[in-house]
């Protein structure tokens, strides 16, 4: 690894990690993403290190602990300025996990300030006066209201946060951060002295979340999605930090079979899982139920894969319509039926795998988490972005594996076909 690590990030998922690398090797920053908290030091060169945990959904306290220990080895490494990435769309409980996690890490870099900015204006998320909007949509009508672990149904966010944690919730308004570095800077020491110690911050554009950046270079810790990761490459090359890298995007080329595999249930998953059937694309469903009632599903999905042209990619999905989950987890409960289908698709791209596909393109956080842990990936190399938010990633190791993935809500109606024609361009466009 190279000794100037610049930005040490922390995401509470696989897809929000790369989402989060994505947008800083856009900015010229080479990026690696881990995989869990690292064993040994990573032998690439970088200015930023992700490190992609599986806490979103844990129990709080198991959050803030691997939070912590990822700290410490981003510490240990010399990063000069920490950033906690969750999800755009601030998936979250009453109990945590973003609040828990944000105040320890406050506690443990003994700073008394920190924003929270799940905004991404180009991906449609919007925060208005503290309010999050999905494109014109309050967070709460946007269909988030019928996550299945993490329900949306409020979309004040300083009314959110402030039931996560004891520490008080402010707001940096719109107006403010329209006028720039001066007023942002005079705002925060407003906010401080009257006890707020995590300030929502509105963002509505790009110019916004470059002007919090920059703003906000002197914080030694900043929470958000990855959009307000957009002005921070640019602070550290002001500061004489980072030199412009024109091939921080760059990969190396695999020669292989490619395949989709889809446990998201989000409506743009569901989108993108139509958009592939309807152009008349291979695809075969996971069914939670014949899961549960232990009959071949894996078995069965790998055969229907195995008797495709090689050069023929296959959707592999357990994504369904919203009325559909509900009667699964009515039946199995919610954490099973989830559980199901990610140790099943984990499953399918092991055998996938040793069948010689080594391109995945994957849809949901939970299985891109399941995907990448049974496919042994420890690390990735961050390359060209295919839509806001989604890169393609190379795994380091031996026997490298090209993996897209991307969160359940991201990503065009194309964005599988759009995904494997970057990396096998004669595949026809649908």
């Amino acid at each position: 690894m190279t000794d100037k690590i610049l930005l040490g990030c922390i995401a509470d998922d696989f897809t929000g990690a790369t989402d989060l690398a994505n947008m800083l090797v856009r900015g010229g920053m080479r990026t690696v993403q881990t995989i869990g908290i690292p064993i040994v030091s990573l032998d690439q060169p970088a200015e930023a290190v992700v490190i992609a945990l599986k806490s979103r959904t844990v129990p709080a306290n198991e959050a803030v602990a691997q939070s912590l220990t990822a700290l410490q080895w981003l510490r240990a490494h010399g990063c000069r300025q920490f950033y906690f990435k969750y999800c755009s769309t601030f998936d979250s409980t009453n109990a945590g996990n973003i609040g828990p996690v944000t105040s320890a890490l406050m506690h443990a870099l003994q700073t008394d300030f920190t924003i929270a900015c799940p905004a991404f204006p180009e991906n449609g998320r919007s925060v208005y006066r503290g309010h999050l909007f999905v494109a014109d949509t309050l967070l709460n009508e946007s269909g988030m209201e019928h996550h299945p672990l993490t329900p949306m149904t409020d979309a004040n966010l300083v009314r959110v946060l402030q039931r996560q944690t004891e520490r008080k919730i402010g707001l940096l308004r719109f107006d403010t951060i329209a006028r720039g570095d001066a007023a942002i800077k005079a705002a925060r020491s407003a906010l401080c002295e009257q006890g707020v110690a995590i300030a929502i911050a509105d963002a509505i554009s790009d110019s916004d979340l470059y002007s919090l950046g920059e703003a906000c270079a002197d914080l030694p810790l900043l929470t958000g999605g990855s959009g307000l990761a957009l002005g921070l490459p640019g602070n550290f090359q002001r500061a004489g930090l980072l030199p412009a890298a024109a091939d921080a995007a760059r990969l190396p080329a695999l020669r292989g079979r490619a395949a989709v595999l889809s446990g998201s249930c989000s409506r743009a998953t569901n989108g993108q899982v139509a958009h592939w059937k309807t152009s008349g694309r291979p695809a075969y469903k996971i069914d939670p139920m014949a899961l549960a009632d232990g009959e071949p599903v894996v078995e069965n999905a790998i055969a229907f894969a195995a008797a495709l042209p090689p050069e023929e990619p296959v959707l592999i999905y357990a994504t369904s319509e919203p009325e559909e989950v509900r009667t699964v987890q009515q039946r199995l409960g919610a954490a099973e039926s989830g559980a199901q289908v990610e140790r099943a698709l984990a499953s399918i791209a092991r055998l996938l795998a040793d069948d010689g596909v080594n391109k995945f393109v994957v849809a949901g956080g939970e299985t891109s988490g399941a995907v990448v842990l049974a496919l042994g990936v420890t690390a990735l190399r961050i390359g060209m972005q295919i839509d806001p938010g989604v890169p393609w990633t190379v795994s380091l190791g031996d026997r490298p594996v090209a993996l897209a993935l991307k969160s359940g809500n991201f990503g065009a109606p194309d964005f599988f076909m759009k995904a494997l024609r970057l990396l096998q361009p004669s595949l026809e466009a649908s």
